[in-house]
């Protein structure tokens, strides 16, 4: 995992860390003296090259050293709004420092200055004293938004707490059929109506059956929807409006990349989104896209998908992405 951005930076920071160095060398031979002394080798002054920092570094030769980084992070889908970031942060912790500065490890703490704690799903559901715990999940079709629900309906499982499905997607074919299944195979109840109805009511309907059969959370699947198509957005819009969650989740893919931070950025647009969970993370390579949503949406990320199982929902944890980032294996 996120093998290219790994090397390449490593690359980078060598490269950097190199530029900090003062280089003593010896003139080649040891010569004499005026008036015809010997002058042993150790005796012979030494020069020190000038390096790339040359005992501070300055803006112009900052901007040098960080162009060839922000290729590096554009390509491993970085965002630009995330670049300029961490060069600010860069900036402060390096510039006119006259004592060696460990760039590695600057670079990490800029990139997790980026990266925000999200909060404990399970403490913020058992800690509402009125049930149920409602949460929306939002995003396009193909991120694998229906088989996450059910990832997290299984994790809620595990932790004692009842669930129930509300199957608002009403449009896409099958939808409701692939939302049954995992149904069944958990055990919950699944709260439907036919194609074609108001997602908004089957959420509505859900919430009401919860109420009265005293179940613990609401997980509300909703259409996959182009992020800019306007109609499609306001129904999303009245979707939450009508069911006030306790919590809106984007559903995005790692692997899409800059696709996955505009998707992000316009369903926090329409509709306040809290967090993030972003699928596929087992087969990303890049990792640039959670620093990127993270950084346009200013929301936490809660979960990495990372397989098809049930059990394949890995909690974000900052640290441990950015120790698979610079880890040497």
């Amino acid at each position: 995992m996120f093998k290219s951005l790994k090397e390449k930076l490593k690359g980078w920071v060598k490269k950097a860390e190199e530029g900090q160095k003062d280089v003593e060398t010896l003139p080649k031979k040891a010569g004499k003296d005026k008036k015809d002394k010997k002058i042993k080798t150790d005796e012979i002054p030494k020069k020190t090259k000038k390096t790339l920092f040359d005992k501070t570094l300055t803006n112009d030769k900052f901007d040098d050293l960080f162009e060839e980084l922000e290729f590096i992070l554009l390509q491993n889908n970085i965002a630009y709004k995330a670049i300029e970031s961490i060069k600010e942060s860069l900036k402060e912790k390096l510039i006119g420092k006259e004592k060696k500065v460990d760039i590695e490890k600057e670079l990490q703490t800029a990139i997790k200055e980026i990266l925000i704690d999200s909060p404990n799903l399970i403490e913020q559901i058992k800690e509402k004293k009125e049930k149920p715990f409602i949460i929306l999940f939002a995003g396009i079709n193909g991120a694998g938004k229906t088989t996450t629900i059910a990832k997290v309906a299984y994790l809620l499982q595990k932790n004692k707490l009842t669930t129930c499905l509300a199957a608002a997607d009403t449009f896409r074919a099958a939808s409701i059929e692939q939302l049954q299944v995992h149904a069944a195979k958990l055990s919950v109840p699944l709260i439907k109506k036919d194609y074609g109805a108001d997602p908004a009511s089957v959420g509505f309907d859900a919430i009401k059956y919860a109420e009265k059969h005293k179940i613990d959370v609401v997980l509300i699947d909703t259409a996959g929807r182009m992020n800019n198509k306007d109609t499609l957005m306001k129904e999303i819009e009245k979707i939450a409006r009508v069911n006030n969650p306790d919590l809106k989740i984007f559903l995005g893919e790692s692997i899409t990349g800059n696709d996955a931070t505009t998707q992000a950025k316009d369903f926090n647009d329409a509709i306040d989104i809290d967090g993030i969970i972003l699928s596929k993370a087992d087969v990303d390579e890049k990792g640039g896209t959670a620093i990127s949503v993270a950084k346009i949406t200013g929301k936490p990320i809660y979960y990495l998908g990372t397989g098809q199982d049930y059990k394949d929902l890995e909690k974000f944890d900052p640290d441990q992405l950015i120790s698979k980032i610079f880890s040497e294996d």
